[in-house]
């Protein structure tokens, strides 16, 4: 039983991790008699390569997972990855240029091809760096969202949803990304906030030398302008409605007509009506009957029936138009004018609304019973104020978006009949026309959205449709993992899916993160260049540093921030766990494992550990059961480095050395030993590998820690009297040392101490533990003072009802000293006028930055702090 010196976690981490796979011991089998517990992935994108979101998410699950299988459950954590349609496509579409080519050039089929071997070479990137991270996922079962078990189930629910009138193909008004040429659901969009321009336009009313002044902050859309709207209660129009409108430039005739939407206070009152390229504007032209006319194309340029601006790009066609309108007196005025501009959330394109035929999910039934799910508590979010940002956008949710204009992704099972021109959707591939035989059928080229398949995850990974027995042992799965920016993209998603195909909820807990972001509270992106990659840090300091920092600084729900300061105190943590199993190994090489002491041999300090991991067993799982993972991890950090450590093992020590009474030994060994190896039970969750490699090394039971028993409650060894009375020990010896080093007495030196308490119950225990005190404070002899009158000479300190008195005489020097600190008195006060000079220095604090100045203050106020403290020492030995 050996360690090495030093914690180099480089040389166990892979050891042990192979260890476990090659074991089986992530993997899960259907055993109907033992309880589940089960956790789908968010299967990150098949391009992808762990970022600290990844390392955060994956983090908590793991911590989840590991603890309910050393509590017995039957854990299933099924990992996988998605097929990211926007994102893969980019990929393989950059690849293709680069050797001079397109995806048009090659062919859809040639595509597909390219895009699958992408996936092999690249997909496997981020499983490799989730097994770094030490995720205990059943590999055996992994999944992909577009595998031949996926794509069944998702054909399954597109053609039952169809069949039940819930998808629908239409014209509609939707978000087109003109970057990635494909149609975006609304909760793709990103909307941020803009400095722009409102440009002033006069539409002339016919037949009148008259005109209407009207204000937009899209000129370049005027080409598809079918009306102008007012507010009917607008009482500068109410002569004007009804009369018919000449569009500038173009000499289209179109109505202004009134309609409630209209804000009579936004610029004058009149807005132009472009209902193919703005969404409002697009309902307003079904309450009116206005034509749709298409002005810009899928790539954004302006479409043939701008005249000399068609093929331009949009953005280069509003400055030579704004400059034309303008030439020829049509511009009346620009303004400047913040809105909120949509964005792609994938590549941050402005997105353009563009009326096109797309495939549609119906869906306000589905949402009722995920919302009364969420209510009635069947589902409940961690924290709870995300059930209301969750309810509030389902009360409002708009049909789905599902089509997307890519060849990577679930194509959509529709065919067209070319003859008959019927839309057929179908289970199974269509060859001939069901209504006229005929057998000139198109397939649908769009795919489905990348979410749709995604929103299937928990039970078709499981084996859906058919009732597989992995599905009914697992499903409904326990808990969600994820990042609040998801929530609407995919929880609500997985909800309504779950509770629609599944037969019930997905999950029963959805435990929701915050991100992770930099030491600045930036979020963490390429743009910025602030992004630390996990796995250099894995590289540099190990899996457990880098799970232990990340999960110590959660809370539910919050997001955190990133210290390179906090990774070095995880790592600290690591050494600090390492030393000390180190020093009860070295000093075991007689440990009999035979050996239980009786109750009498237990010393205050061995009860008083004993009660103290009791209560901190019973905090972790507390913490555990109720998602506090961050609370769960610092109480086992306080225990392991503030009890076990740094009081626990210098308090046994001389018991460990004693090499006459051998039973105390033993007892020492004993109680070690089974600190230790329950609190690296307790810690295994956190930082699987550490725990492994040191509860190999020491005496214990089984094959491995991650399938030993979790530590249950024990609540006959919680003894709140032991707790007290070393609480009191422990306080009085910490104001012993800080009355030595106050005074500079010299380390090694022991001193007279005399105690003096009111509680004589208390005394006692001090008496039969003095001990402690001459082996943590130096205090020798210690004397138990009876008598009234206070000993002279000495420092004075009361703690918990204790006095204590540090006699000086002979413990220092008082002339050496007075010396001393009279020299150091000087120091403080020169320092002391250097400072107010440069403080009284006008061109110092006119030129200074202001943190630099600050600073400088902040420097005079603790030499003040610090010149106070000598004086009053000074003041104190005068009187020796």
């Amino acid at each position: 039983m050996d360690i090495p010196k030093v914690y180099n976690p480089q040389e166990f981490e892979k050891k042990w991790y192979e260890f476990w796979e090659k074991n089986h011991f992530f993997h899960a089998e259907v055993e109907p008699d033992k309880k589940p517990y089960s956790i789908v992935i968010p299967p990150p994108n098949v391009t992808g390569q762990l970022h600290m979101g990844h390392a955060m998410d994956n983090t908590l699950q793991d911590i989840l997972i590991r603890f309910r299988r050393m509590q017995g459950y039957n854990t299933l954590w099924m990992p996988g990855c998605d097929h990211a349609g926007i994102a893969t496509q980019a990929k393989v579409d950059a690849a293709l240029r680069e050797e001079g080519t397109d995806r048009y050039q090659i062919g859809r089929e040639k595509f597909l091809e390219r895009a699958w071997a992408w996936k092999e070479k690249y997909g496997d990137r981020i499983m490799y760096q989730l097994r770094m991270l030490g995720s205990s996922c059943d590999w055996d079962r992994e999944r992909f969202t577009m595998d031949e078990g996926c794509s069944k189930a998702v054909r399954e629910v597109f053609v039952r949803l169809y069949e039940e009138g819930l998808i629908y193909r239409g014209t509609r008004i939707t978000n087109w990304c003109p970057n990635c040429n494909t149609a975006l659901s609304d909760i793709e969009v990103e909307h941020e906030d803009e400095a722009g321009k409102l440009y002033h336009l006069r539409y002339q009313v016919k037949g009148t030398d008259k005109f209407v002044e009207i204000a937009t902050t899209r000129p370049e859309t005027m080409f598809g302008d079918t009306g102008v709207a007012v507010n009917p209660s607008d009482e500068r129009y109410t002569d004007l409605i009804g009369k018919t409108l000449i569009l500038p430039l173009v000499g289209r005739e179109i109505p202004l007509f009134a309609d409630e939407y209209v804000d009579a206070s936004f610029g004058t009152g009149a807005v132009k009506v472009t209902p193919a390229h703005d969404p409002n504007d697009y309902e307003m032209g079904k309450r009116h009957h206005l034509e749709e006319i298409v002005v810009i194309n899928n790539d954004g340029s302006m479409a043939d029936n701008t005249g000399k601006y068609a093929g331009m790009d949009r953005a280069d066609c509003r400055k030579a138009l704004v400059k034309e309108l303008q030439e020829k007196g049509i511009l009346l005025a620009v303004e400047d004018h913040k809105h909120a501009v949509g964005h792609c959330s994938r590549c941050h394109a402005v997105v353009e609304p563009l009326v096109s035929k797309q495939w549609f999910v119906k869906m306000s039934s589905l949402a009722k019973p995920a919302i009364e799910a969420v209510k009635e508590k069947k589902i409940e979010f961690v924290p709870e104020r995300f059930t209301k940002i969750y309810c509030n956008w389902m009360d409002n949710i708009r049909d789905w978006c599902i089509s997307r204009q890519l060849w990577w992704g679930h194509q959509i099972p529709a065919w067209y009949c070319e003859d008959c021109g019927a839309e057929i959707v179908s289970r199974t591939d269509v060859h001939e026309c069901p209504k006229c035989h005929g057998h000139n059928l198109r397939q649908e080229e769009d795919v489905l959205d990348t979410w749709f398949s995604s929103a299937l995850w928990p039970f078709e990974t499981m084996g859906w449709p058919e009732q597989t027995d992995l599905l009914k042992q697992f499903y409904p799965t326990n808990v969600l993992v994820t990042g609040y920016d998801i929530i609407f993209f995919w929880v609500a998603r997985m909800i309504m899916m779950g509770l629609k195909f599944g037969g019930n909820i997905p999950f029963r807990h959805v435990f929701i993160h915050g991100l992770v972001r930099d030491s600045q509270g930036r979020k963490m992106s390429k743009s910025l260049g602030n992004g630390i990659d996990p796995v250099e840090v894995i590289e540099q300091f190990g899996a457990d540093t880098l799970r232990f920092m990340l999960v110590t600084g959660n809370t539910p729900g919050n997001d955190m921030r990133f210290y390179q300061e906090r990774v070095e105190g995880a790592r600290n943590f690591a050494n600090k766990l390492w030393n000390a199993s180190r020093f009860m190994l070295m000093n075991m090489e007689d440990y009999d494992k035979d050996f239980v002491p009786t109750a009498e041999d237990y010393t205050l300090a061995d009860k008083w550990i004993f009660s103290r991991y009791a209560q901190t067993a019973q905090g972790v799982t507390n913490n555990l059961e109720k998602f506090e993972l961050g609370e769960a991890a610092r109480s086992i950090y306080e225990f392991v480095w503030n009890e076990f450590c740094d009081w626990y093992i210098e308090l046994v020590k001389p018991r460990l050395y004693d090499k006459e009474n051998i039973r105390q030994k033993k007892v020492v060994q004993y109680v070690l030993a089974y600190i230790l190896e329950h609190t690296l039970r307790l810690l295994h969750p956190f930082m699987p590998f550490i725990t492994e490699e040191i509860w190999q090394n020491i005496p214990h039971e089984g094959k491995s820690i991650m399938i030993s028993a979790w530590p249950e409650a024990e609540t006959q060894r919680i003894d709140i009297e032991a707790e007290k009375a070393m609480t009191s020990i422990m306080d009085t010896s910490k104001h012993i040392r800080n009355m030595r080093v106050e005074v500079n007495a010299p380390a090694g030196k022991k001193s007279k101490v005399i105690l003096h308490f009111q509680n004589k119950a208390l005394e006692e225990i001090y008496r039969v533990n003095q001990n402690y005190l001459t082996n943590l404070a130096s205090a020798y002899p210690l004397v138990f003072w009876q008598e009234e009158e206070k000993p002279q000479n000495a420092m004075t300190s009361v703690v918990n009802g204790v006095e204590i008195y540090l006699p000086l005489n002979g413990l220092i020097d008082v002339d050496k000293e007075t010396a001393r600190l009279e020299k150091e008195l000087k120091r403080l006060e020169g320092e002391i006028v250097r400072l107010d000079k440069k403080l009284e220095n006008a061109g110092f604090l006119a030129k200074a930055p202001a943190k630099i100045v600050e600073e400088e203050r902040e420097k005079r106020s603790k030499y003040q702090g610090q010149k106070e403290a000598v004086e009053e020492r000074l003041a104190y030995l005068a009187t020796l």
